[in-house]
């Protein structure tokens, strides 16, 4: 029984393992030449390119000590008052050997002797700058450049690259990925959370301007978030108790971050060719960097390549303090010690 069972059975199944397989590499075939025609037509790379940067390792990104460093900096955007300040300040930090990386939050009221105000002020100043100088000089992203600066002299990483976003415009690339899910660590109320657009309302002559606020309560445990509902956790800062600092608003927006990647790593993103030409196009239209595509994709290779247990999220919470508001005209964060001493913390915890 058992060698008719070889004889006739056991080929068969084979059979069908086989037929079941070419089905899927022709599936993924199909699928990978409709992405590779997608992309091709929305970035201006030859399919060459694009098949070379989706299956190796993409372009030498000239790592410094073995580690390529990215700003990640958010602005409100719009045309308010503000608006090209820098309130979401993150620095990723990759092992491209190991596969690893540091995320670590900056806090935007650390305060720069160079810059003679808060951290968070480095973009827009350099933008100024650029603005002044013409339009040459605007094409070299004078914000981007003098936030890396800044910011290498803080945490004590040389910045290779900078990407700034538009906070109003990249909650459309969580919305494009069905949201984000995300555990709640302890349930928080901010009942100033500002409403875009009634920045200058009046409200009637109301001395609070009530109007210009809405409540924002989260639950704690796990829910899954649209990128407006993801938009107002990251960005909240008025909440009471210590979800209401910095510190945590850091924490909120390294946690978004990881959950984006989750979903952008999911077969329901991966293998939807028309998904993930969307997702380029609403990446593209949220922010503004300063590399080229091919740098840019091998960045984002890095980053959705690293499994969720080698990265590590870092806080320099322990080593910062803030001083009497007497010193500098209002609330800002200095080192307990000095700079140096954050630069070995976060060297600490990145070896």
């Amino acid at each position: 029984m058992q060698q008719k069972f070889k004889r006739t059975v056991a080929p068969k199944l084979r059979s069908v393992l086989l037929l079941f397989v070419a089905m899927l590499l022709v599936a993924g075939l199909a699928i990978g030449i409709r992405t590779v025609r997608s992309f091709t037509k929305n970035t201006g790379l030859t399919p060459a390119a694009v098949f070379g940067l989706m299956f190796d390792t993409g372009v030498d990104l000239a790592p410094i000590k073995g580690r390529v460093n990215v700003a990640l900096l958010g602005i409100g955007g719009g045309n308010h008052d503000g608006a090209d300040l820098t309130d979401t300040i993150l620095i990723l930090s990759f092992n491209e050997k190991h596969d690893t990386l540091g995320m670590i939050s900056v806090p935007r009221d650390i305060w720069s002797d160079s810059l003679k105000d808060k951290v968070n002020s480095a973009y827009h100043y350099g933008e100024e700058k650029s603005r002044e100088a013409g339009s040459a000089a605007g094409r070299k992203k004078g914000g981007l450049i003098l936030s890396k600066a800044i910011l290498s002299d803080m945490v004590g990483l040389p910045i290779q690259y900078g990407i700034v976003f538009d906070f109003t415009k990249f909650q459309n690339i969580i919305d494009l990925v069905s949201g984000v899910t995300i555990d709640v660590p302890e349930a928080f109320t901010d009942s100033q959370y500002p409403i875009t657009g009634k920045e200058k309302d009046i409200c009637d002559g109301d001395p609070t301007f009530a109007c210009r606020y809405e409540t924002l309560h989260f639950d704690k445990g796990l829910q899954t978030m649209d990128g407006e509902r993801a938009l107002k956790y990251v960005r909240s800062r008025h909440a009471e108790g210590v979800e209401g600092n910095d510190f945590a608003r850091g924490r909120r927006q390294q946690q978004v971050l990881v959950a984006l990647k989750d979903r952008l790593t999911s077969k329901n993103t991966i293998w939807n060719p028309r998904k993930l030409s969307a997702l380029y196009r609403a990446f593209d239209d949220a922010t503004d960097v300063d590399m080229n595509i091919a740098q840019l994709m091998t960045v984002g290779k890095l980053f959705l390549r690293v499994p969720q247990i080698n990265i590590t999220r870092i806080s320099i919470e322990n080593e910062l303090y803030s001083p009497p508001e007497s010193w500098y005209g209002g609330y800002v964060l200095l080192p307990k010690d000095t700079f140096e001493s954050i630069h070995e913390y976060v060297s600490s915890f990145l070896k």
